[in-house]
């Protein structure tokens, strides 16, 4: 059920996230509602939560735990190239949006396969 709760949330994050860079190209107004400067924050924190209460669920800290570090470093990164698509306009907005796509996918590849070096 837990694995279920935090895919979920990583759907709906990656979702606000493109909703969102489509509002600030389309209609950057719209981005200064209070419920759209709270929700991504408050949704990462259940997505972050959801990991955490899963990694120790599975106990996975007790076996090799290098994919975990991965995933958490390029979360970082992902927030990171999220906030300079979210801030910046023009082609650097598209190559954060391209770069946080990349980071999102590699996230997804680790997580599946539970391996930092997934295409080995």
């Amino acid at each position: 059920m837990l694995k279920h709760i935090h895919l979920l949330f990583v759907l709906v994050v990656a979702v606000t996230f493109f909703y969102r860079v489509y509002l600030a190209e389309r209609q950057p107004e719209m981005l200064q509602n209070k419920w759209l400067k709270i929700a991504p924050h408050a949704l990462a924190s259940v997505l972050l939560l959801s990991g955490i209460m899963l990694t120790v669920q599975g106990e996975w800290l007790s076996q090799s735990y290098g994919w975990i570090v991965a995933k958490v470093i390029l979360m970082l990164v992902f927030i990171a190239l999220g906030l300079v698509t979210m801030k910046t306009q023009g082609i650097r907005r598209w190559q954060a949006f391209g770069g946080s796509l990349i980071t999102l996918f590699l996230i997804v590849k680790i997580a599946i396969a539970k391996q930092v070096l997934f295409f080995l």
